[in-house]
């Protein structure tokens, strides 16, 4: 487990939250077999203009706490005193769509199995699934450029999704936004099911395309079924207490 680091008792209740949210959110990533190594990425905006918090480059997910979250700038200047290094891959395309999209509070991207192959398929997602139609119209594309290490990539990346905030990345992966973390979990969680079901399906044989005037009537009605009226609330967490279960080393 990675040392603490001491922050400064100066440090913003906000901050302090927002640490504990995102640790938390790491550590269920974890839980759901959603890391890929050292990489990949979960971002969270702060108070302060212009900063946010991002992973350590070095730690797992399931070495993620509160305090060895590094906060950064806009232009990727530490602006704590986290020995860790930034992964330049994660703040390049992170930072672009802070910077750019004011509702874009949280940002996630990941490499899971069903991301991934979803993305690297004609057609994408298919509305063949309760899940898949939650997404139906909404969903941007973004063809694969090698890594996201190029500043001059952020401008197709910006076209590309438009005025959506969620983007499969082709060949590459899932990425999503949120105006609060939680809802951009519960997003990610919903599309990470819509996939691993469009690969089970497609396996079995030619799936069932669900009528567009179904899908739009699924979608108006979406909001009944949720628990709380802040999208992703109650469903995260439930997660953190899960995770909790666990391990709460998360918190320090």
């Amino acid at each position: 487990m990675a040392t603490a680091i001491i922050r400064n008792s100066q440090m913003s209740e906000s901050e302090r939250a927002a640490r504990q949210e995102l640790a938390a959110c790491y550590r269920i990533f974890d839980m759901l077999g959603w890391s890929e190594m050292i990489y990949n990425h979960i971002t969270v905006k702060l108070d302060e203009e212009g900063a946010f918090l991002i992973n350590p480059f070095g730690l797992h997910f399931s070495e993620v706490t509160a305090s060895s979250l590094v906060k950064i700038d806009i232009d990727g200047n530490k602006l704590d005193d986290s020995p860790y290094p930034v992964n330049r891959a994660g703040f390049v395309q992170h930072a672009l769509f802070h910077r750019h999209l004011p509702d874009a509070h949280c940002i996630m991207h990941t490499h899971t199995t069903a991301g991934m192959a979803v993305s690297s398929v004609e057609g994408g997602l298919q509305p063949i699934n309760f899940y898949a139609c939650n997404f139906a119209g909404q969903i941007a594309y973004h063809d694969f450029e090698g890594v996201t290490v190029r500043d001059e990539e952020g401008e197709r990346l910006l076209e590309h999704l438009g005025s959506k905030r969620v983007m499969l990345l082709r060949n590459h992966g899932i990425l999503v936004m949120g105006k609060t973390l939680p809802e951009a979990f519960i997003k990610h969680w919903s599309l990470q099911r819509a996939c691993e079901i469009q690969l089970a399906t497609m396996s079995m044989g030619k799936p069932l395309l669900v009528d567009e005037d179904v899908i739009k009537v699924h979608q108006r009605d979406l909001y009944m079924a949720q628990a709380s009226a802040k999208p992703g609330e109650a469903d995260f967490a439930a997660m953190v207490r899960k995770v909790d279960k666990i391990d709460r080393s998360w918190r320090d």
